[in-house]
């Protein structure tokens, strides 16, 4: 690899599901790799061996796939103990470090052979791309240990040779690790490795202003993927967590996101997730697909409750796709709907109270059974291709009659509903004979 080449990684331990803190910083550095014609990495840190597990790493590699993060390379830290016992002879040989028997942390009383870096006590400044340029002093650090034993490293000197051995060339992580950068470069300058560049992002945090954590909503990628999130929604999130581009575009597909992005428009301060503007992204980003790959995402989500009524069917769902587009926020919401009979309507013919009738309870049901026939009348000639042509059919009767005395009564015939669709959509969905129906049986009910 050149010094000229862009490689970034994300290097995640398998200790715990993929969460947003993961997936975003994942995603900056998959961007930033994709803008400089770079590689983008992941290295799993599975040196834990307590606590790392195969499931973990297996829901972290599948998010990143469905987020669209697709690696170039994949490492696991565990298959180069070889490199790092190597890097720890190396030290100890040129003495820039030592091994020291010690009294163990774990274990009182019992005795452990550690190595240790010897600390120059020098003075360290590093460029940060968001933050500039960070001062150090590490005499404060000491001689700080780097490996539990000549054949057992920590995480510093793992890491350090690790990026060096991967050609890493841009460190991009949360500013939580800033306060390690200081020992990796005392470690990076004692083995003469090139210093990468370095640029820590803000952290994500809740409303309250505190690190965002599970008390806030869902964390985990997995919750959202179950909520109905599309990925590309996302993804269009998270960069927006802390960034903001030179113009006021707030949606993007992921190649725009590859176009459009920049560390230098990265904000120092905390960015504050809101699963409101989560939400209204989404609804963006499901507004824009096609009619077929809109349903293809909607059905596993659709209830048992919607899909064994008796006027269901696929092309019936097809249908009340531009009403769904406008209501749904997640494919989720689906189950919401269906909870609070909001969509029952155009798959089953509803009941009624006949007192629902009356617009603003008030009125005479003489007067609503006259209203009902006429407009029955008018949509015996109309045309059902959509919404608009059913409206037209009966509009001049509504506001010569008056709009609301006219249009209640026949939006509750056809759904049942004091909140639905409009009445117009209803029929153009149910048809013309379905509408007939439930006006007739409305009539019927009017003149008990």
């Amino acid at each position: 690899m050149s010094n000229n080449s862009i490689h970034t990684r994300i290097a995640p331990s398998p200790t715990g599901v993929l969460h947003i803190g993961t997936a975003r910083t994942a995603l900056v550095n998959f961007l930033i790799a994709k803008k400089m014609n770079g590689t983008f990495s992941i290295r799993i840190e599975d040196t834990d061996k307590e606590r790392s597990k195969v499931e973990f790493e297996k829901n972290i590699l599948d998010g990143l796939l469905w987020l669209g993060l697709t690696h170039d390379t994949l490492v696991r830290q565990s298959e180069n103990l070889k490199d790092h016992i190597k890097a720890i002879d190396t030290l100890i040989a040129h003495d820039k470090a030592y091994e020291s028997r010690e009294e163990s942390t774990k274990n009182p009383g019992e005795f452990v052979t550690v190595v240790r870096l010897r600390n120059p006590g020098t003075t360290i400044t590093f460029t940060d791309l968001i933050r500039g340029e960070i001062t150090f002093d590490t005499t404060e650090l000491e001689d700080f240990v780097i490996a539990r034993s000549r054949k057992d490293p920590l995480y510093h000197l793992a890491v350090v040779v690790d990026d060096h051995t991967m050609g890493i060339s841009h460190v991009i992580r949360g500013e939580d690790h800033i306060s390690n950068t200081p020992r990796q470069i005392l470690i990076q300058e004692a083995l003469g490795y090139r210093r990468p560049v370095y640029a820590h992002l803000p952290l994500i945090l809740g409303p309250d202003r505190s690190k965002m954590s599970k008390r806030h909503g869902a964390v985990s990628i997995d919750s959202y993927k179950h909520e109905g999130y599309l990925p590309e929604a996302l993804i269009n999130y998270f960069a927006l967590l802390g960034w903001h581009p030179e113009d006021e575009q707030e949606i993007f597909t992921p190649e725009e996101l590859v176009d459009t992005f920049s560390i230098e428009r990265i904000q120092k301060g905390g960015a504050i997730f809101s699963e409101e503007k989560l939400r209204w992204v989404n609804k963006q980003h499901m507004h824009r697909l096609p009619d077929d790959i809109f349903m293809e995402k909607l059905l596993p989500f659709l209830p048992k409750e919607v899909t064994a009524l008796p006027l269901y069917s696929t092309n019936q769902l097809r249908k009340i796709i531009p009403v769904l587009k406008e209501r749904l926020e997640t494919f989720g919401d689906i189950e919401k709907l269906a909870a609070e009979e909001d969509i029952q309507y155009f798959f089953a013919t509803p009941t009624y109270t006949k007192e629902e009738f009356l617009f603003k309870g008030k009125g005479s049901y003489a007067d609503v059974s006259t209203h009902l026939k006429q407009v029955r009348e008018l949509l015996g000639h109309a045309d059902y291709t959509n919404a608009a042509t059913v409206k037209e059919s009966i509009w001049n009767y509504a506001e010569e009659a008056g709009r609301g005395t006219v249009l209640w009564p026949l939006r509750y015939a056809l759904s049942g509903q004091k909140k639905s669709a409009d009445p117009f959509t209803i029929a153009a969905v149910i048809g013309p004979e379905e509408t007939n129906k439930r006006i007739t049986r409305a009539l019927a009910i009017l003149s008990r």
